[in-house]
């Protein structure tokens, strides 16, 4: 079947679709990664182009954490700028699939030139989320140690002395705040900026809603993100992120096909 996604798309014609909660169950995230996982199998080519950037990113962010700790926030920064763009290429895999449409990398690549002020506000927003996580996390280490900017060693040994019980728990529960701010915001935010070219305010807004009516539901789909993202990086030089960072996001499109009237 020809593309015609470039001149025929009538995602701008289309109503915002609804955030369906009645068809959000325990057993959805697992649908989710059982969907994702049959468009990694079929457009493993195009997949995995993105999860060599992904990893790309990955080994590039964990060296300079080694070695330079104080950079690590400024490169955290540039993924949170490059990141959501790739995202929404993978995005756009299941999307042509779903459709039946014809797989084209380049077109997946630079499927969010159609959508370039929605998304440049998405990611503004998330820098800045970002930065503030970075500020309170230095407070957090301000409030409980006078040493100055920790070390990487410095920071582990902080977390794992049993002594600090106090300064961990408090740094978790900062990091948890602004983790699940990020996550509420994109759980489903940019897969409907690319179907529904929305503008990024409602996109982000209609994706808390989903998180915050299915709470539990929504936790699942987020642990399941984390443990499977902690895995990929159990592999020597975290090859798996190229192979489960795709596949994660070829999920999160069907996770917005099922929260929304879309599906």
């Amino acid at each position: 079947m020809t593309d015609t996604s470039s001149s025929a798309d009538p995602a701008a014609q289309r109503p915002l679709p609804a955030i369906d909660l009645q068809g959000l169950h325990w057993g959805a995230p697992f649908q989710w990664l059982a969907a994702g996982l049959r468009d990694l199998g079929a457009a493993w080519r195009q997949s995995l182009f993105f999860g060599v950037c992904f990893w790309c990113m990955a080994v590039v962010l964990m060296r300079v954490f080694i070695a330079r700790p104080e950079y690590a926030m400024t490169l955290v920064s540039g993924c949170f700028l490059i990141g959501p763009f790739l995202a929404m290429g993978l995005y756009d895999i299941s999307r042509r699939r779903t459709a039946g449409l014809t797989q084209d990398l380049g077109a997946s690549l630079m499927c969010w030139d159609r959508h370039i002020g929605s998304m440049g506000l998405l990611v503004l927003v998330l820098i800045v989320l970002e930065l503030l996580w970075g500020r309170a996390s230095l407070v957090v280490f301000a409030v409980f140690f006078d040493t100055g900017m920790p070390s990487t060693a410095g920071v582990l040994e902080a977390i794992f002395n049993p002594r600090n019980r106090a300064f961990v728990a408090v740094y978790l529960l900062v990091g948890s705040v602004f983790a699940g701010l990020v996550f509420s915001t994109c759980a489903v935010s940019i897969p409907m900026i690319l179907d529904r070219d929305t503008d990024a305010i409602t996109a982000g807004l209609r994706s808390i809603q989903l998180v915050l009516g299915r709470p539990g539901v929504m936790l699942l789909w987020g642990a399941l993100i984390v443990l499977l993202t902690l895995a990929a990086f159990m592999l020597p030089w975290a090859l798996g992120i190229l192979a489960v960072v795709p596949w994660l996001g070829h999920a999160t499109w069907h996770a917005y096909r099922q929260a929304t009237a879309a599906a």
